[in-house]
């Protein structure tokens, strides 16, 4: 496997790594009753202030307004990594039940990632950036 390849593998790897941490700390650490039960308790224990962080950022769609704009950087900025966070910011919302835009971040963003993937010329140590338009 060429450098570029594993490099390009490693990103979309990381994707589903992404994917992963955010379906444990929605079926983990939201949606588990044990969990709600021992944080409503009198004496918490410290990282349940993180849980209700946590809660707070979906209520609020905090998520995909930062999964939108990281999809809008990708846009206007046509590089991979822009491209990967907003697909990752994506996939972390639409998991943490803020489905319309994380959707839309993480199709597009895996769209640009994609093609990224695809125009990468495999130059040593410079970031991929597609010179044709995304749309």
């Amino acid at each position: 496997m060429s450098a570029p390849m594993a490099k390009q593998a490693l990103a979309w790897l990381a994707l589903l790594a992404v994917a992963a941490l955010a379906a444990w700390l929605r079926y983990g650490l939201v949606e588990s009753s044990a969990i709600g039960q021992l944080c409503s308790a009198g004496h918490a224990p410290w990282w349940c202030r993180w849980r209700q962080w946590l809660v707070l950022g979906f209520l609020h769609d905090v998520y995909g307004i930062a999964a939108l704009a990281a999809t809008a950087l990708a846009l206007l900025h046509r590089r991979a990594w822009a491209a990967w966070l907003a697909a990752a910011l994506g996939a972390f919302a639409l998991e943490l039940y803020c489905v319309e835009s994380g959707a839309l971040a993480l199709l597009l963003g895996g769209l640009f990632l994609w093609r990224a993937c695809i125009f990468d010329t495999g130059r040593p140590n410079q970031e991929p950036r597609i010179s044709r338009p995304f749309l």
